[in-house]
């Protein structure tokens, strides 16, 4: 019997009791020690160096850049590789700039008009084969993309869309992701607020314009910068369907200007910088929507 108390009491002053062993894993779960800050400084060094390496060659000199041994800061600060892309008649990169702001502009507005209906319709709206159609459309997101690329040109050639911006902005619109992401959204959406309307007289329409969208705005404005970069960083079908250079887009347009400019280091640089400043800058002001879309629709990592 002593024995047994005495285990008792070893067991009572060995182990903490129930709420405070919750607080001390809870504690361990969230603490947030000097190797996780030293891991994740590593690791936006590993993002960040190289395009602080590409904009500080930007300002170097063609043989300040090739000298050796290397240096990350220039030895002499110039804008001549600025001056000489946007001076270069034969590759006019404000013009492909120009050219890829319209092009994933309208891209943009097309899938996100495009996905959200389909979305509703798959998600709200009853009818004969719905969820065959779903099935269907899923499985096109298993087909790799150059399946399409013989019938999209043959389709745009019929239309006499070659070599215009139509033949890049109109092929994506119908996105399978984008009506997947959106009807994940959707469904999320209380039926409710729906119903509320549906007594108060509202159509399907309404509801959707009203209701629905206002309240999907973080999914609508994920999908747009999705979409967005998918047109601005595209490079082979631009090269498909384009044949003028004045139509030519960022993207195949810097292929163009590397081999002008194979050794000139700064104003390669200087050109893929110009490429990626608008895509950080949409980033990041709508990060915050871009995160709570992701976080929402039920797609993580």
């Amino acid at each position: 019997m002593t024995t047994l108390q005495d285990a008792a009491a070893d067991r009572t002053t060995t182990q903490p009791d129930g709420g405070a062993g919750r607080r001390q894993r809870a504690y361990s779960r969230t603490r947030v020690g000097p190797l996780t800050y030293v891991a994740m400084t590593l690791i936006s060094l590993i993002f960040v160096l190289p395009l602080l390496w590409m904009l500080l060659t930007t300002f170097k000199t063609e043989t300040d850049a090739r000298s050796i041994p290397i240096h990350i800061m220039p030895g002499q600060w110039t804008l001549r590789a600025y001056h000489l892309i946007f001076a270069d008649a034969a590759n006019p990169v404000y013009l492909w700039l120009a050219n890829s702001l319209m092009v994933s502009v309208l891209h943009m507005l097309l899938v996100v008009a495009v996905a959200s209906m389909a979305a509703y319709a798959l998600s709200r709206m009853e009818f004969v084969g719905r969820k065959l159609l779903f099935g269907v459309l899923i499985a096109t997101l298993f087909v790799p993309g150059f399946i399409f690329f013989m019938p999209n040109y043959l389709t745009m050639s019929t239309l006499g869309w070659l070599d215009s911006i139509w033949a890049l902005v109109v092929p994506g619109a119908a996105n399978a992701f984008g009506v997947f992401f959106l009807r994940q959204f959707f469904l999320a959406i209380p039926r409710e607020l729906e119903e509320s309307a549906l007594i108060d007289g509202a159509n399907s329409w309404t509801i959707f314009t009203r209701i629905v969208l206002p309240l999907s705005k973080p999914a609508l404005v994920t999908l747009a910068v999705l979409s967005f970069l998918g047109a601005w960083n595209d490079f082979v079908w631009p090269v498909f369907v384009l044949f003028s250079p004045d139509k030519m887009t960022l993207a195949p347009g810097l292929a163009t200007l590397q081999g002008a400019y194979t050794t000139d280091y700064p104003v390669v640089m200087a050109g893929a910088t110009l490429a990626a400043i608008p895509v950080l800058i949409l980033y990041v002001v709508v990060q915050r929507y871009v995160i709570e879309g992701v976080a929402n629709s039920g797609l993580k990592g």
